[in-house]
């Protein structure tokens, strides 16, 4: 099953890249539009400079990957940095042509392409870099709406362009684009939602010795199976989403006979950062 899932993970990283990439050369930046985030700062720049907006993608990112490598899970980062290596590719092989005429249809339809794309992103655990690498260190440190962020990100980037260029219809028109690819990626990975897990195990100490490496606080709490009146430990924990394929990939490693429970978390109370118990 692991080998699958791996290649599963390349596969939709992959598929992910090519979409963002066809998203940008053949319907945003043939009609000047931006998408949200570093690719619209470096598709402004390429606008304004003539230069190649693929490799101005890859050079933005590399800082926000680094920062992302030592503040979040490197799988995370690792799945996020093969994208934007991908999608940098990808755009240097598919032609800069126009497939829609129409602004409207241009700025829907690569907002389409992009949110599809980052979400496969998402769904096999990394993402397209860039602002969501950002906002998700941000919200480590502080339990903020990370949509918000990545919303006050994005409207910065529009606010620059019309400082720079007094073109609202290109603003609005790229406002469009980041508003469907957002709806787009909420259908099929909701983001930086919070989860609690629930982790039955024979194997406190092991799992306790990584799980604390984490900025995420562990309780213990002493269970009885009703069957059986053996005695266990349940660790609960509460994660974000962008951290729980890397705590499920370790409760595998070191308990496979582990009985872990996933619940969706509604809200979080006190320091969400701070080891409780």
């Amino acid at each position: 099953m692991k080998p699958f899932r791996s290649l599963t993970s390349w596969l939709a990283v992959t598929a992910g890249s090519l979409l963002i990439a066809i998203g940008f050369n053949v319907l945003l930046i043939p009609q000047q539009l931006l998408s949200g985030g570093l690719s619209g700062i470096s598709m402004m720049i390429g606008y304004l400079t003539g230069s190649n907006i693929g490799w101005l993608y890859l050079v933005l990112n590399i800082p926000v990957l680094v920062w992302g490598w030592f503040s979040l899970g490197r799988r995370f980062v690792g799945w996020s940095s093969y994208s934007v290596v991908a999608a940098t590719i990808f755009m240097q092989l598919v032609p800069v042509i126009p497939l829609a005429k129409d602004i409207l249809l241009a700025s829907v339809f690569g907002g389409l392409l992009l949110g599809f794309g980052t979400g496969l992103c998402l769904r096999a655990g990394g993402s397209s870099g860039g602002f969501d690498i950002v906002a998700s260190i941000v919200s480590r440190n502080r339990d903020l709406q990370v949509g918000m962020l990545i919303f006050i990100l994005n409207g910065l980037v529009i606010g620059i362009l019309v400082f720079f260029t007094g073109n609202w219809d290109i603003a609005l028109y790229s406002l469009i684009s980041i508003f469907t690819a957002g709806k787009i990626v909420d259908l099929i990975h909701i983001r930086h939602h919070k989860v609690t897990a629930f982790i039955i195990t024979q194997k406190t100490d092991e799992l306790l010795a990584q799980m604390l490496a984490r900025p995420r606080g562990v309780t213990i709490i002493r269970t009885r199976g009703a069957f059986s009146s053996q005695e266990h430990d349940m660790l609960m924990t509460v994660t974000t989403r962008y951290e729980l394929e890397e705590l499920k990939l370790m409760v595998r490693k070191l308990d496979p006979k582990a009985f872990v429970n996933i619940v969706e978390t509604v809200g979080v109370m006190g320091d969400f950062r701070r080891n409780s118990g």
